[in-house]
């Protein structure tokens, strides 16, 4: 499970997987919310916990054929939110997605190597060196380190 600074970590997915989100995405255990990513568990701070707590509960008309809600539904039964529309309305409140992904891909990259990002946001391992790179991050010398350390 990750820790700390993990919810920029979901920020940095693109909104056509948040939108895919699931209801069983989210789990609750110990006084922890976690949402889970391609496997991956996040601890989600206690804020953002309670505003995920706080949506209502989706219809079974807004399940997918797994039988789970979308934490995103759509008009269309059974479907997830458009996520252009989920775009223009955090444009509208002054949230550009695409900025705020590409920072947090870039803070992301502060703190964890890019074959570990590309895992956990299911990016090609070059993108993830690209962005890297940009970040001004350096991984190599660290990888060579812990090779020489016994």
């Amino acid at each position: 499970m990750i820790e700390g600074q993990a919810p920029y970590r979901l920020y940095a997915l693109p909104l056509t997987r948040i939108v895919e989100l699931t209801d069983d995405s989210v789990r609750r255990d110990q006084g922890r919310t976690y949402l889970t990513v391609d496997h991956h568990p996040f601890v989600r701070p206690p804020k953002l916990a309670r505003l995920i707590d706080d949506q209502p509960q989706p219809s079974p008309r807004h399940s997918n054929t797994a039988g789970y809600g979308y934490l995103l539904p759509g008009h269309s039964p059974g479907r997830p939110r458009n996520p252009l529309g989920l775009a223009d309305t955090l444009r509208h409140h002054g949230l550009p997605a695409r900025a705020a992904r590409h920072t947090a891909m870039t803070d992301a990259l502060v703190d964890l190597p890019p074959m570990v990002i590309a895992d956990l946001l299911g990016i090609h391992p070059r993108t993830a060196e690209r962005w890297a790179t940009l970040a001004g991050g350096n991984w190599s010398e660290d990888l060579a380190a812990r090779r020489a350390d016994p």
